[in-house]
């Protein structure tokens, strides 16, 4: 299992228009790939501004050959979803409403953790009662989420009153990732 690195902010809350305290948690799952071929993985948990309020990520996990064999196409989803992701998330002291990922493979993640997963996407699908997934417009960006977890969309039906019309949902990505790299560089320089 892969150790993690944690960085903690305090907790905020902001008031909800009936005049109660709301949390609103939004987690970034993101991964990067090494120079080795080993995976990082990282997870950033904001505020409705996206302001920080934790941040974890992983050793490097590198398959072996027996595994990358064994496991053939699985590999990469068992990797993020189930041996990054849910070790993160695992780790975390302060849990997102709602965890955004951007890669297929990621959704993985659905299927271990009671935490709604939504992936950022740009797919223009309406939905269709057959689908095996939903997307959901908040603000400019588009999430989809596995239809079977109804409670990813009362997630993303909250979280969209929260969040503003132009917040770029795919800009935390890009704080992680190089979180990631600079972690990736000070292992590399001890």
């Amino acid at each position: 299992m892969p150790t993690t690195t944690e960085l903690t902010s305090g907790d905020e809350r902001f008031m909800g228009a009936d005049g109660s305290s709301k949390e609103l948690k939004l987690g970034f799952l993101a991964t990067i790939e090494c120079a080795d071929g080993a995976l990082i993985g990282g997870l950033l948990v904001t505020n409705h501004f996206g302001r920080p309020l934790e941040f974890q990520c992983t050793t490097p996990v590198k398959p072996n050959r027996t595994q990358e064999v064994l496991y053939g196409p699985t590999l990469v989803p068992f990797l993020v979803g189930e041996v990054i992701g849910q070790t993160l998330v695992q780790k975390m002291n302060v849990k997102p409403n709602l965890i955004l990922v951007e890669q297929d493979q990621a959704m993985e993640l659905q299927k271990h953790i009671s935490i709604p997963v939504a992936i950022l996407s740009d797919v223009e699908q309406i939905l269709d009662e057959n689908a095996s997934f939903i997307i959901e417009e908040v603000g400019k960006n588009k999430l989809r989420f596995d239809a079977g977890h109804q409670a990813g969309r009362v997630a993303i039906e909250n979280t969209s009153k929260k969040i503003p019309g132009d917040a770029d949902l795919g800009e935390p990505f890009e704080r992680v990732r190089e979180a990631l790299n600079e972690a990736i560089r000070m292992g590399s320089s001890r």
